[in-house]
């Protein structure tokens, strides 16, 4: 049975780690939290000399190469003449040549957020009076090509292997307790442990090539990875690699004194050690992502971080216990077959694991979408949408596998007793002088760990000193090589465990899909920050202009953020929407036409075409309903996409765009 089942098992893994990689190449670039808000000179600014630099500052801290921030004159040639440096806090700062001349200078960014996605954007100033300006400013994002891909590869195995170490160790302790007298699950435990510490030292080594140039040579740039550990994510990778030092003594516990351990209460007081100290590292580990991916920036930190440890927590209790559970049920020696008591506690912990699963992932759900409508109007909802379905369907493999359990230990009493009957009637109907040609046509012998050309040449040039004895000793070999395939052989023609290990393996092959998806997750924007952007970009037309004696153009665009009060129009006005200055007034109304005011209003002005932007605009508040800018620098004419992001609560936020004719 298990030489027809084998290759199949190898045959779906491969098929389920190319989906998984499938799922990872298709994962484009993101968008991230971090913003720009401020800079000197300031966007639209006209200085009457040339700055020594220019500075931006941002939301919160971001990683920057050489080429981060570019500043280009009105030909499109660079004027910065160094590496950008943080000067304070969020603030990055670039020096420029001296004595410039007049014209509109181009700031073109590109960084990496504290929660690790890239960021780009542009916007202009000008020295003396403004100019007309050619630029092309790449919009090629830092985590495109081999490295991006690399790294989002390395994430997945990161998440793979936690997830097999720490759910494995789980399982052995809680719920089996074999420790190291079965040695496929103690390789699992340690291949997690491999996959973990190999997978987050390619992780620090990409990153420093990740948030700059993405040049595969950067790769050991040891200047860069100075750099990768000066930053938040390059901590969070340190403190990762110095709790998996912790995390292999504690393996070498497990499988080691902890199995030797013969006294019930030493046991005892051992496995809560144990527990409490893997509790701990394994929570540890755990933190190292949530300190630096979405959860540490963005609505409720304090609270998100804790809530996304407890999260993967039970994502490894989980999946990696049922890694576990399937490496025991296809590769444990026949003489310790995992039993019923085992597999009904894995049951109730991964219960418990889905349960917490579902409180978790309603509050992360709710803080990164915001809204019903971003679930399809969004990646990251869309996404998530995905995820659900497939804990859903694993969710249903795992009732039919509770079924299986239940047979399982109705059976098992009469099984064991045909064990034992088998065994003795064959131990009393085959005489000794028979065994050794019984056993050299059993074709189950070598599967049960011993080889018959081995044994049979060292019996044979040992039985020339001593013949009775040596070959009592074969002949006691074989018997329990013989066995154990006997046993081997009635385990598996058990149509209940059969059935157990056909479910269990159906809810890793969806395991290894889940996975992947979530990585993908972890890369993309969350939804509540571009919520119904996409939806609003496909359906966006041509603006209505109001094309009178003044040029003056007016856009109407139709948002509702989903929440309470979260529906009106918001209105553009540019004057007179020409290449250079130009003056913009923003009103907000209620569908019935009232005005009425709304915490935060920002405008971004986009040239795809030339790959220029997303420019800036935040505008000052005049009236009720009513905002207002002046000096709005538009360095070319084209078909702008003008986006306006409205919010009207904390936690209620919409983007919408019109595209328009500028100049």
């Amino acid at each position: 049975m298990t030489l027809i089942i084998a290759p199949r098992v190898r045959t779906l893994v491969l098929l389920l780690l190319a989906a998984a990689c499938a799922l990872l190449a298709g994962a484009g670039p993101a968008s991230a939290h971090a913003a720009v808000t401020g800079s000197d000179p300031g966007q639209g600014a006209v200085v009457d000399k040339a700055p020594a630099r220019i500075s931006l500052t941002f939301s919160e801290q971001v990683a920057m190469s050489d080429d981060s921030l570019r500043v280009l004159d009105p030909e499109g040639k660079r004027v910065d003449t160094g590496k950008p440096s943080n000067v304070s806090g969020t603030t990055y700062a670039v020096p420029l040549h001296s004595g410039l001349p007049d014209g509109t200078y181009t700031v073109a960014y590109q960084v990496v957020s504290a929660d690790s996605h890239p960021v780009a954007g542009a916007y202009t100033f000008s020295i003396g009076a403004p100019s007309k300006t050619s630029v092309s400013v790449s919009g090629e994002s830092a985590d495109d090509g081999v490295v991006g891909w690399l790294y989002g590869f390395g994430r997945y195995v990161s998440y793979t292997g936690f997830i097999v170490m720490a759910g494995g160790a789980a399982f052995v302790l809680a719920c089996w307790q074999r420790g190291s007298g079965v040695r496929p699950v103690q390789r699992f435990v340690v291949s997690g442990w491999v996959a973990l510490t190999a997978s987050t030292l390619a992780l620090l080594l990409l990153r420093g090539s990740f948030t700059g140039s993405g040049k595969v040579a950067d790769i050991f740039d040891l200047s860069l990875l100075g750099q990768v550990l000066q930053t938040k994510s390059g901590a969070a990778l340190v403190s990762r690699l110095l709790l998996l030092a912790a995390a292999a003594l504690f393996i070498a516990v497990l499988f080691g004194a902890y199995d030797k351990r013969e006294d019930a209460q030493e046991k005892r007081d051992l496995t809560f050690g144990l527990s409490v100290g893997g509790v701990v590292v394994a929570a540890g580990l755990a933190a190292s992502w949530a300190m630096s991916e979405h959860a540490s920036v963005g609505l409720q930190a304090g609270i998100a971080m804790p809530v996304d440890v407890l999260h993967l927590l039970a994502v490894a209790a989980w999946l990696g216990g049922l890694g576990a559970l399937l490496v025991a049920l296809y590769r444990a020696p026949a003489d310790t077959p995992v039993d019923r008591t085992a597999v009904r506690r894995f049951s109730q912990i991964a219960f418990g694991s889905v349960l917490t699963l579902i409180a978790t992932g309603t509050y992360q759900s709710w803080r990164q979408l915001g809204s019903w409508s971003a679930f399809t109007d969004t990646r990251y909802g869309q996404l998530l949408l995905a995820k659900i379905g497939l804990v859903v369907v694993m969710v249903g493999v795992a009732w039919i596998s509770r079924r299986w359990t239940g047979r399982l230990a109705e059976a098992a009493p009469v099984e064991a007793a045909a064990v034992r009957e088998k065994e003795r009637v064959g131990a009393g109907a085959e005489p000794a002088g028979d065994v050794a040609t019984t056993d050299a046509g059993d074709t189950d012998a070598p599967a049960a760990g011993e080889s018959d050309l081995d044994t049979d040449t060292a019996s044979a040039s040992a039985s020339a000193e001593h013949p009775g004895t040596e070959r009592a000793a074969q002949l006691a070999r074989q018997q329990a090589a013989r066995d154990a395939a006997r046993r081997k052989r009635m385990r598996d023609a058990d149509p209940n465990r059969f059935g157990l290990r056909r479910s269990v393996l159906a809810e890793a092959g969806i395991a290894v899909v889940l996975l992947a998806v979530t990585t993908v997750l972890t890369q993309t924007e969350p939804g509540r920050t571009e919520q119904e952007a996409k939806a609003a970009s496909s359906s966006s037309a041509s603006a209505s202009a109001d094309t009178g004696a003044s040029g003056a153009l007016t856009l109407n665009m139709p948002f509702d953020t989903g929440g309470e009060d979260g529906k009106g129009i918001v209105t553009i006005d540019l004057d007179p929407a020409r290449v250079g200055d130009n003056e913009m007034h923003v009103f907000v109304e209620r569908p019935n036409g009232r005005a009425f005011d709304i915490p935060e209003v920002k405008v971004e002005f986009t040239l795809k075409t030339k790959d220029i932007g997303p420019l800036p605009v935040v505008p000052d508040h005049i009236a009720t309903g009513h905002w207002s800018a002046n000096g709005v620098q538009i360095p070319m004419a084209g078909d702008w996409q003008v986006d306006v992001t409205v919010r009207t609560s904390d936690i209620d936020e919409v983007t919408v765009s019109k595209n328009a004719q500028i100049g």
